[in-house]
């Protein structure tokens, strides 16, 4: 597997992440990669982040890192690309600390949906 580093996603998660109030995201602590080499036919985008221990090992703050699987995301329309990313940020707890939320009952279909309409409610261009 390889990973390459995505300007553009990052920026975008940003901006999305800013557009619909995910105001708990430290926006400078989250980044993209994109992942090429898979052999998951089912997972379009996963969410990395350091655990407990390495953050304090290591000294640093919470960072999250958003994985688009190339061969799966880049077949999404532009729409679904963005839901995917939203998906993903929720999986981000308003403590910011490191953890994770479940999908059952924080992330959902509906559930991103609801942001995603909030979203096209801005000004955010696509």
């Amino acid at each position: 597997m390889r990973y390459t580093f995505s300007t553009s996603w990052t920026a975008k998660s940003r901006k999305i992440a800013k557009a619909i109030e995910f105001d708990h995201i430290c926006l400078e602590r989250i980044a993209c990669v994109e992942s090429n080499g898979t052999k998951t036919r089912r997972v379009i985008a996963r969410i990395h982040t350091l655990g407990k221990v390495m953050q304090l090992g290591m000294q640093q703050k919470p960072f999250y890192v958003i994985e688009l699987i190339s061969e799966q995301f880049n077949r999404q329309s532009q729409q679904d690309q963005i839901k995917t990313i939203i998906h993903e940020l929720m999986h981000i707890p308003h403590g910011f600390g490191g953890g994770f939320r479940h999908h059952k009952p924080y992330v959902n279909k509906k559930t991103v949906e609801k942001e995603f309409k909030k979203l096209l409610d801005t000004d955010f261009e696509f």
